[in-house]
């Protein structure tokens, strides 16, 4: 059985599509993956909010394709608009689209750093400061405590997903870890991480993750079987995606 993704993704957004089907292929279950675009360039308030607008019109066009799943690929499209908004959306979708499974990138990293059992993190992110500042207050209103993080400053959509991993690496060296739970190594889809995870986890000695694994993580598990749950605990996480949702290379 082949079971089909839907991606909303930002029009300007290239990482996502290679990120989360690279993940899941390291998996025996067969996956296809169908994206719907709404446009953005510039990562601002304004063409975030413009961006959010075409939502309904994406979803249209991923159930025409029959989906099992969605994943509203832009966590800070959704992070933006204040607490609670990635539950907001998905229940909306859900009512479009009520046969599939419904998940967010923002939810999923919630999700996901939930899984892991960690409560105080770090971010590396590829936002301005302020939209930074509304991701982190976000997370902090779900119940987790920012230690540290960190904003490379970089407006332009296309160049977040050019920035080089050993700028992020060097952002997250910069981070105080001192008590951190689990670090977010980039908390954007956009911002290149598959390659990161890793080479993160031992150097840093934390589980790592990242908005593209986060919502690897969240599609796999449900889209298995309620009793065909992912492997669980460190042996498990080599070449796969757990419900501690880190990955090796």
């Amino acid at each position: 059985m082949t079971h089909r993704i839907g991606l909303v993704v930002p029009s300007s957004n290239v990482t996502v599509e290679t990120e989360i089907p690279a993940l899941l292929a390291r998996h025996p279950d067969s996956f296809s993956f169908h994206s719907s675009r709404m446009r953005m360039h510039q990562v601002s308030p304004e063409e975030l909010k413009a961006m959010n607008s075409q939502r309904e019109r994406c979803v249209d066009e991923l159930a025409d394709a029959h989906v099992d799943a969605l994943l509203y690929a832009c966590l800070v499209a959704l992070m933006a608009q204040g607490p609670g908004e990635h539950q907001r959306v998905e229940k909306a979708v859900r009512e479009q689209l009520p046969d599939a499974a419904v998940l967010s990138s923002a939810g999923a990293l919630v999700d996901g750093l939930t899984a892991l059992g960690a409560r105080r993190i770090a971010l590396v992110t590829p936002y301005v400061r302020p939209l930074a500042e509304q991701v982190v207050a976000y997370l902090e209103a779900e119940g987790f405590t920012v230690v540290d993080w960190v904003a490379l400053e970089v407006g332009d959509n296309t160049e977040v997903g050019c920035i080089p991993g050993e700028r992020v690496m060097d952002a997250a060296r910069g981070l105080d870890l001192s008590g951190v739970d689990a670090l977010v190594i980039s908390a954007c889809v956009q911002m290149p991480s598959l390659d990161l995870v890793a080479p993160a986890e031992e150097e840093f000695g934390l589980p790592v993750l990242s908005a593209a694994t986060a919502g690897a993580y969240a599609l796999l598990d449900r889209s298995r079987p309620r009793g065909g749950a992912a492997r669980r605990g460190p042996a498990a996480r080599r070449g796969q995606v757990t419900p501690a949702p880190t990955i090796s290379a």
